[in-house]
């Protein structure tokens, strides 16, 4: 008597991922990154639980710049360290750094704010922005980048910076953001790069690649649903709202 066949289904096949940005390989469109000459060097801390690998922009960012260094960890003993190289004077670098601190509720001017130590905002604006030398970049959710800071106590010898952006996120409906001037990485960098360094091109070129990204994304996302970003923890909500309320 003969066995009866197996229906068991095969386990699916792993989708190959680029080696560059780390995207499921239908999601990669790194054969269109625009390369861009930066003067302020970039540095993006990413959480290691961020995992919207579909969605997330951080090495994608990093790609378009020839000075541009992303690092995955929870904390790092000082600005150079993360950096991977000697930083003379932190208090030259930006921390962008949301909390609950909104540039509508201090009735701050401008795309790009900086604060001082009281989360106030500080005093020659245009002095303090003008010094800068790099920029670092928290890359995760609202509650991972909160972790991001309190984790890493020399992040307050930089200085702190928020944004206040003209237009909301490109996500869209793909993406909800809790606040308003809540960005992706990469149009958080497009707003603050390009008005450090006074040079429009660096936001459209970003915000372009952004879209590309975008485009792609719906493009595959009806075919292959695995591809999806996993919903956000039931925590994140409970967790901003508690910042807000502090």
């Amino acid at each position: 008597m003969s066995n009866p066949p197996d229906t068991a289904a095969a386990p699916a096949e792993p989708i190959p991922e680029c080696p560059h940005c780390q995207k499921p390989m239908p999601l990669c469109i790194c054969e269109s990154v625009t390369p861009i000459e930066n003067r302020l060097s970039l540095l993006i801390l990413q959480h290691p639980q961020e995992q919207d690998r579909a969605l997330g922009t951080a090495r994608r960012l990093a790609r378009h710049f020839a000075d541009a260094t992303v690092r995955v960890g929870l904390s790092w003993p000082s600005l150079s360290k993360a950096l991977g190289r000697p930083v003379e004077n932190a208090s030259h670098w930006a921390v962008l750094y949301l909390g609950s601190a909104r540039a509508a509720d201090l009735e701050a001017e401008g795309e790009i704010v900086a604060l001082n130590r009281k989360g106030e905002v500080a005093e020659n604006q245009r002095a303090m922005l003008a010094r800068l030398e790099g920029v670092v970049l928290l890359d995760g959710t609202w509650s991972q980048a909160k972790a991001l800071w309190w984790r890493n106590p020399w992040m307050l010898k930089c200085q702190r910076v928020i944004l206040n952006p003209a237009h909301p996120s490109r996500y869209g409906r793909l993406r909800r953001e809790p606040r308003s001037d809540g960005l992706s990485t990469i149009e958080a960098a497009a707003t603050i790069l390009a008005g450090l360094e006074r040079r429009p091109d660096i936001a459209d070129t970003l915000h372009a690649s952004f879209e590309r990204l975008l485009t792609r994304y719906r493009e595959v996302q009806a075919e292959m649903p695995e591809l999806a970003p996993k919903p956000a923890p039931k925590g994140r909500r409970r967790d901003f709202r508690r910042r807000k309320r502090a």
